[in-house]
């Protein structure tokens, strides 16, 4: 046998020596620990956890995906990116949705916080915050967790949010949305009125028979002059007189009808965005995929009362054995010292 492997043997088996010549203090301590362990694993509540994963959506409005011509179908069920993740955990994050979590299961009650203590809703945010938490995965979904000591409660909370996302969502973009609306109607309507009064003046001037301004003039200049040349006095002066109306009017009759054809091109136009603007203020799509709802968990999540014990008990050996060693270390030094000053 070597004299490494003999040094070692020497080494184990004088801390086995050590160990044993102290073991009374060691096995007290560490069993007073583990007592005391088991005991306050028994006293912290357990917790039970539920889990929600969402999906974001593509961003784009309901008119974008339900009136536009210029994009696929397939747009609605597209599943959003890195921005639209970010999106998502923003609302997720947002006071509204912890607000009306709060509120509907009154948890300054079940969390048993004092509402006349000095900072109680700071209190509350951060119990809130510690038990429900929002984290993206590397899948591009969103993971709402929830940990409370109600199972049922701890999956109804997580589903709710998940819920919120769209209520919460849909009413930021409706808001918009509506103010949208009243600006393109507006301009809708005032075109609309625009187109009337141009229809009305054109129907003032055809009251005076000028109704197709180019053919009705090549018609009349060319009977005209047929009229001139065959010496029809009568025919040539009741021309004259139409000509005349047709010289008088007809400029306005061909500016208005030219115009008259480009608004009513641009109301239609208008027309297209005002029902797109009034399906956005009106209608709402999901904004997420729900991938897995949370359902009430059969076992508590917290506390593992087994590892408490056990980490807790092993922490205060280890403590104890290196607290002997120093302390024995620093004994033998103070010894030496001293007797080397004799």
């Amino acid at each position: 046998m070597s004299e490494a492997n003999k040094e070692y043997r020497f080494d184990s088996v004088d801390l086995i020596l050590y160990l044993w010549d102290r073991k009374w203090p060691i096995i007290s301590v560490t069993v007073f620990a583990a007592l005391v362990s088991i005991i306050v694993s028994l006293t912290i509540p357990e917790r039970f956890k539920s889990e929600v994963i969402l999906f974001p959506t593509a961003s784009s409005s309901v008119s974008y995906d339900l009136l536009s011509m210029n994009i696929s179908k397939k747009d609605i069920l597209k599943f959003g990116e890195d921005e639209e993740v970010e999106q998502l955990l923003q609302v997720l994050q947002s006071d509204e949705i912890r607000d009306k979590i709060i509120k509907k299961y009154h948890l300054m009650k079940h969390y048993d916080i004092d509402s006349t203590s000095r900072y109680p809703y700071t209190a509350l945010h951060k119990e809130f915050s510690s038990n429900i938490s929002f984290e993206p995965t590397k899948f591009l979904s969103v993971r709402i967790t929830v940990f409370d000591h109600d199972a049922q409660i701890a999956a109804d909370i997580a589903n709710d949010i998940a819920a919120l996302v769209d209520t919460v969502r849909n009413s930021m973009q409706k808001e918009r949305a509506v103010e949208a609306l009243a600006l393109v109607e507006k301009e809708y309507i005032t075109l609309r009125d625009q187109i009337q009064v141009l229809e009305d003046s054109l129907k003032v001037i055809r009251s005076f028979g000028v109704v197709d301004y180019e053919r009705q003039s090549e018609v009349l200049t060319d009977a005209y002059g047929q009229a001139i040349i065959r010496g029809n006095l009568r025919a040539e002066q009741k021309l004259k007189e139409e000509l005349e109306i047709f010289a008088k009017y007809g400029g306005a009759y061909v500016s208005l009808r030219d115009f008259l054809e480009f608004e009513k091109k641009q109301l239609s136009n208008l027309k297209s965005k005002y029902a797109e603007a009034l399906v956005d203020a009106t209608q709402t799509l999901p904004t997420k995929f729900v991938v897995n709802p949370a359902v009430k968990a059969e076992k508590k999540s917290y506390p593992i009362r087994w590892l408490i014990v056990v980490l807790s008990t092993f922490s205060t050996f280890v403590f104890m054995v290196l607290l002997m060693v120093i302390s024995d270390s620093i004994v033998k030094r103070i010894n030496e010292i001293k007797n080397t000053e004799r």
